[in-house]
């Protein structure tokens, strides 16, 4: 063979490798751990569905996955590690509002979560239902509208701290109905409907899963829900939008699986196929059903749009609202 032709067989070498390399690389991962970072401390919604798939990705890799809290500033600190983790597809970051919210409302934060992510897999949202005690005299949404505008002072409602997506609900709904409410925040979701059903505030936009026992009882009343579909925990319940015609009103606690931008496509696809066909395990479902999920998978693509229209949409509200980060 002459040096042009042992330079040709080389170079076709190489790039057969080149080509070769995602397919190996999709074939053989995982070939160790991998961990699933919760920004979040343990027991919360976001670590019990990350602990759900987790469990399922392990049984059907036969590798351990690893869920990892690293709960502080908001979730920034277990998304700052992930963001600086080795983009390898063996560490992941389970998400939730606060991963779009966050760099809004936080001084200092060194990630953003459209140039420093790629998605894995949307798994779906919980939506918050408005809620009031029984003393609150009105029972639609139209009426706590319409009681807000008449008010000589703002009404309250209460949420699990800023930047939750209770608090999202209300200021978006003050924004979008033209009405002042007063925000009262408390360190989580339990402090706050204590208060709730005690009185003290007039209202709530409560998770659904929380919500439903409270209003079997006859604890609360349930005006709408935040999402732009139906509750299927209380169909009979109209959405925000149904009930007060503004139709573009939509918020909800959403979920998903993101990695480090510079992970391989080829790891990037098996996981997400992986993880769909979980979701799509009718066996998963109740499991799900629990924690008030409302399963609507998005591939990496949809999702990645999605998140972004979550960081612009809430970064406006926040700007609107004349809140600063802290």
């Amino acid at each position: 063979m002459t040096f042009k032709g042992t330079l040709l067989a080389a170079f076709v070498a190489v790039q057969s490798l080149a080509l070769a390399a995602p397919a190996l690389a999709q074939d053989t991962y995982p070939t160790k751990p991998i961990r699933i970072i919760v920004p979040f401390t343990a027991g919360g919604v976001v670590d019990s569905i990350a602990r759900l798939v987790g469990e399922r990705l392990s049984v059907k890799y036969g590798q351990p996955v690893i869920i990892e809290n690293k709960a502080g500033a908001g979730g920034s600190i277990g998304t700052d590690y992930v963001a600086k983790s080795a983009p390898d597809g063996y560490t992941l970051l389970c998400v939730s509002p606060g991963h779009a919210v966050a760099p809004s409302l936080i001084k200092g934060v060194g990630w953003n979560p459209v140039r420093d992510f790629r998605a894995i897999e949307g798994f779906g949202v919980i939506p918050n239902v408005f809620v009031v005690p029984p003393e609150v005299p009105v029972k639609s949404m139209a009426e706590l509208v319409a009681m807000a505008k008449k008010a000589t002072q703002p009404l309250t409602y209460a949420t699990a701290g800023v930047g939750t997506s209770n608090h999202l609900s209300g200021e978006l709904l003050a924004q979008s109905a033209g009405i002042k409410l007063t925000h009262v925040p408390y360190r989580g979701q339990p402090d706050a409907l204590s208060d709730l059903l005690a009185g003290r505030v007039t209202m709530m936009p409560l998770t659904v899963a929380l919500a439903v026992p409270h209003i079997k009882a006859g604890k609360l009343r349930p005006l709408a829900v935040t999402t732009r579909a139906r509750s299927s925990a209380l169909p009979d319940v109209p959405t925000v939008a149904e009930a007060t015609g503004l139709k573009d009103y939509d918020v909800g606690t959403w979920f998903g699986l993101v990695a480090p931008v510079k992970t391989p496509d080829a790891i990037a696809a098996k996981l997400s196929a992986d993880v769909a066909a979980i979701l799509a395990d009718p066996a998963m479902k109740p499991k799900f059903d629990i924690l008030g999920l409302e399963l609507a998978p998005q591939g990496p693509k949809q999702f990645d749009a999605f998140i972004a229209s979550e960081y612009d949409k809430w970064g406006k509200v926040i700007k609107a609202a004349g809140i600063e980060a802290q």
